[in-house]
């Protein structure tokens, strides 16, 4: 330790790099070659959710003006609310402007927290009968006392726009099927790596996280993208020597900063998920949202990196406007 130190010693005090002795506009100018402390990443790094996003939103409003021309009517999309949850509440919102901004119809049921579980079926099975609803989705969490799963398995497979319906699962696991609708988060996760120019086939890609919503289907979709995956959770021991042979790594693990630099492999490509609130008193609400992965170091190395916000989130609802336009067209092809 004393030999390393004192080597350290001396190799800083008399073995600096002439580089010191560089004009100002010189040091400046290597700097910003090398990427010094005052540089700022790379913006051809960064890939933009929220531009990525809105361009698919404009691309789902042409193609709803067009099947109103042709058919003379244009996808709906129905929610089903139960309970008065903040989050759920602002979450609804968004999605009924997204409908709106799309000239897609949104249908909505709010419905009171005592509410029943059969009264909510009763909803849901209005909702298949109705031939203006080409969509359904039940905003989650329901109050304790409903069985999420029996509610969700109600909605017909052909109106499934959240994807999770079992057999649109199983059909995702399947080779050579395709289910009518994939999960709307992580479908975007594989969006913006197209969108973004990242080569799939072939590629080795680690999925950090396994749950039902984002990491087992975001896993299944990049196998149909003929992607060499691994799922590292819990219980995966090193974890970060995985992750460093990846070519890409979609971080759904909802653990803050758990990707460290070290864990990525130089010109990987990053999908982060996570949005963790961390204390930060410097902010109006005494906390920020971050990702899964430590964003300020991994971009030094990423060839490509959702920033949390404005990378994943935006998507989601994107997607659930595509799969809500899916459905309307199959719908109005069968009906014509």
């Amino acid at each position: 330790g004393r030999v390393q130190r004192a080597f350290t010693s001396v190799r800083a005090s008399s073995l600096r790099p002439p580089c010191v002795y560089l004009f100002s506009s010189q040091r400046h100018a290597l700097r910003s070659t090398m990427g010094g402390h005052n540089s700022k990443p790379d913006a051809s790094k960064v890939i933009d959710g929220k531009a990525i996003a809105a361009a698919i939103r404009g691309e789902i409003k042409d193609e709803v003006t067009a099947l109103k021309e042709k058919y003379g009517k244009v996808p709906g999309l129905a929610v089903v609310i139960v309970g008065s949850r903040p989050d759920s509440a602002t979450y609804v919102r968004m999605k009924r402007k997204a409908c709106d901004e799309a000239g897609i119809v949104s249908f909505h049921k709010d419905m009171p927290e005592e509410s029943t579980e059969e009264e909510v079926l009763k909803v849901v099975a209005d909702f298949n009968a109705d031939p203006e609803c080409h969509g359904i989705l039940v905003q989650l969490p329901l109050p304790k006392h409903m069985n999420e799963e029996k509610i969700l398995a109600e909605i017909t497979i052909e109106k499934d726009v959240d994807g999770f319906h079992p057999l649109n699962i199983g059909k995702l696991s399947m080779k050579g099927h395709e289910p009518l609708f994939m999960p709307c988060t992580p479908k975007g996760c594989v969006v913006l790596l197209e969108r973004s120019g990242v080569t799939l086939s072939g590629a080795n890609a680690v999925v950090v996280g396994r749950s039902n919503i984002v990491g087992m289907p975001a896993a299944l979709m990049l196998m149909k993208k003929d992607c060499t995956v691994t799922v590292v959770h819990s219980r995966t021991k090193n974890p970060e020597k995985i992750c460093r042979n990846a070519d890409i790594i979609i971080a759904a693990a909802g653990s803050a900063h758990m990707v460290k630099k070290n864990w990525i492999k130089k010109g990987a490509a990053i999908i982060d998920v996570g949005t963790n609130s961390v204390p930060d008193a410097s902010k109006k609400a005494g906390y920020r949202l971050t990702g899964d992965v430590d964003y300020d170091e991994a971009v030094k190395v990423a060839s490509k990196i959702t920033p949390v916000p404005g990378g994943v989130g935006p998507m989601t609802i994107a997607m659930l406007m595509s799969n809500t336009l899916d459905s309307g067209k199959r719908f109005m092809e069968k009906e014509k």
